[in-house]
């Protein structure tokens, strides 16, 4: 997609100037620990039914899970197609 695309290329930007750049230099234990911490504020969110502030922290939840998945040289794609592969 264009958005793993973007992470791609972000991987290589200056971490001063990218917040992507500055997680990929940060190494793998600190992006999935973000991915964690999203984790818990979607969770929390979902569980005072404020959807404005779920919708937001999603976002935020998918946006580091993919930069988790760039990180291991994994796509959404392939998450999608184990997903698929679950349910034949």
């Amino acid at each position: 997609t264009a958005r793993a695309g973007l992470l791609a290329e972000r991987k290589h930007a200056d971490p001063e100037s990218s917040y992507t750049a500055k997680l990929y230099a940060s190494g793998t234990k600190r992006i999935a620990q973000k991915v964690g911490e999203e984790g818990v504020e979607t969770a929390l969110a979902a569980t005072v039914h404020d959807r404005f502030e779920l919708k937001n922290e999603a976002s935020d939840l998918m946006y580091h899970l993919m930069v988790l998945l760039q990180d291991q040289e994994l796509s959404l794609q392939d998450i999608i197609a184990n997903l698929k592969s679950r349910h034949q």
